[in-house]
């Protein structure tokens, strides 16, 4: 008889998302223990990019390091591109970090793993999860593993196992496709000849070659073939395949040799219809899935990590509203969907066809001009995202993200990063007549909650303030009554451990 092994989460798939989700829970007070059927970190080429929304919540939750107050006047930029096509600039306040990051996902998934296990989490690797079974009161897991099979039971699963992963299917999850227009091929390469093909984006009339350069001599190739569709994702690929199709597409022999990491895609795309069923959630790729152009795929996973940690972690210890739980879907899905729809625009404006030139002339021009520029690098960098109002009578601020400001309270100065690092909902008072009122609101949720008077050195949006743990306002003082705002998201009684 197999005796279960019990935990508060099981996570499924230790991917950078699955680990971050595990970090943060542990974090907050939960057992949380992962799944992952690799035996160590994959140094496939995958992701390398992270925008502006994603890098500022992972720096208020202490995963990556904040630009020192004293010198954050003004805003910072990084150049980027739409669909390929250079200009595109991201800014955000110099107070935050810079605004693209450039990294390896095997190095966050790394950070992450390490912080969870440092944190307590039970990282399970060579685990590969068989089968989901939903119990009145949790969730039972069966896995193999090198010692045979295991069963895991909890009060909840999320599955973050990735694009081919079957928690979604499991826990019986419809999605919305959106059929392949292109195919594509990936490979980690040696050119025979290095000046063959540069570093960058080459478009011609049989599609693309993005070329980048990788460690020790080696060449980073994807091709887009618009031509072609019918792509059979599990085929092998041959490196006579990729050559074939980096040089057709180039119009010119591209010799290479010492093929690794070869694999196919295309743009087919997937979103989840729910992201809850029950005891199961659905984090990364397992709930929405898009062609990898614009770096948003990462970022996305991450964020919805980010987001349902805390809400799971008040959920299992009794400390959230009933429908907190509830608002990740309703939160995270449409922002996916947003991004598998500036994806798909993205990919018809790749199409090599002449008479597409006028258009990429037109996006072009958008590009350098403020008002168009700005709108798609918000719209890239997640900047743009309003969470939808939880209160009766919102504030026109409810919903926003509030950017890092300096603050000076009775313990020094400090900022908002430095303040929402401990991981409870904390609660900003300017220290004017009315914050003794809402104080005294708040008393009731203080072991939710966290309070800080405060003086802020550049101007802020009201005389107080609710923040969530992510950094996004849940409350101002020009909108409704404080305590139904926070009855919407914690229950007087409990308390989520703090999660420095």
């Amino acid at each position: 008889m197999v005796h279960p092994i019990r935990t508060q989460v099981v996570v499924v798939g230790g991917g950078p998302v699955g680990m971050l989700l595990a970090a943060e829970l542990v974090r907050f007070g939960v057992d949380a223990l992962v799944l992952e059927r690799e035996a160590t970190t994959s140094e496939r080429p995958k992701a390398t990019t992270l925008h502006a929304r994603t890098v500022q919540t992972l720096a208020r939750r202490g995963y990556l390091t904040a630009p020192e107050m004293s010198s954050t006047a003004g805003t910072v930029s990084s150049p980027f591109h739409f669909a390929g096509i250079p200009g595109l600039h991201i800014t955000a306040p110099a107070a935050e970090p810079e605004p693209v990051l450039k990294r390896a996902q095997a190095d966050f998934e790394r950070l992450f793993e390490g912080r969870a296990r440092a944190a307590g989490a039970r990282v399970m690797r060579e685990h590969h999860m068989v089968e989901i079974r939903q119990l009145p009161d949790g969730v039972a897991v069966l896995a193999e593993g090198p010692q045979g099979p295991t069963v895991f039971e909890a009060a909840y699963v999320v599955g973050a196992d990735g694009a081919r992963g079957t928690v979604r299917e499991q826990a019986g999850i419809l999605s919305d496709t959106y059929e392949a227009t292109v195919s594509a091929m990936m490979g980690l390469v040696r050119l025979d000849d290095p000046n063959a093909l540069s570093a960058g984006w080459h478009r011609t009339s049989n599609g693309w070659v993005v070329a980048k350069e990788g460690a020790d001599g080696e060449t980073h190739i994807r091709t887009v073939n618009f031509a072609q569709t019918d792509v059979d994702r599990g085929r092998p690929l041959s490196l006579e395949e990729l050559r074939g199709e980096t040089s057709k597409i180039m119009g010119r022999e591209i010799a290479m040799s010492a093929p690794r990491w070869l694999s196919r895609f295309s743009d087919y795309a997937r979103l989840a219809r729910a992201y809850r069923e029950r005891r199961v959630l659905l984090a990364g790729d397992a709930a929405h899935l898009h062609f990898p152009i614009g770096g948003q795929g990462l970022s996305t996973g991450l964020l919805d990590a980010l987001n349902l940690a805390w809400k799971l972690a008040a959920t299992v210890q009794g400390s959230a509203s009933a429908s907190l739980l509830n608002s990740y879907e309703t939160e995270r899905r449409p922002a996916a969907e947003r991004v598998i729809d500036n994806v798909r625009a993205q990919v018809s404006l790749m199409h090599p066809e002449v008479r597409l030139d006028s258009l990429r002339s037109l996006v072009s021009g958008l590009l350098v001009d403020d008002r168009g520029g700005s709108h798609l690098a918000a719209m890239i960098s997640a900047q743009d995202t309003v969470l939808p109002a939880r209160s009766l009578s919102p504030s026109p601020w409810e919903g926003k993200f509030l950017q890092n400001i300096a603050l000076t309270t009775r313990s020094g100065p400090t900022d908002v990063i430095g303040l929402l690092r401990e991981g409870r909902m904390l609660l900003l008072l300017f220290g004017t007549d009315t914050c003794e009122q809402h104080e005294k609101a708040a008393q009731r949720w203080s072991h939710s909650l966290r309070i800080v008077r405060a003086e802020p050195v550049a101007v802020v949006p009201c005389a107080a303030l609710l923040v969530r743990p992510d950094g996004y306002i849940a409350w101002a003082s020009d909108g409704g009554g404080l305590d139904e705002t926070l009855a919407e998201y914690l229950t007087a009684d409990g308390g989520v451990t703090s999660a420095g």
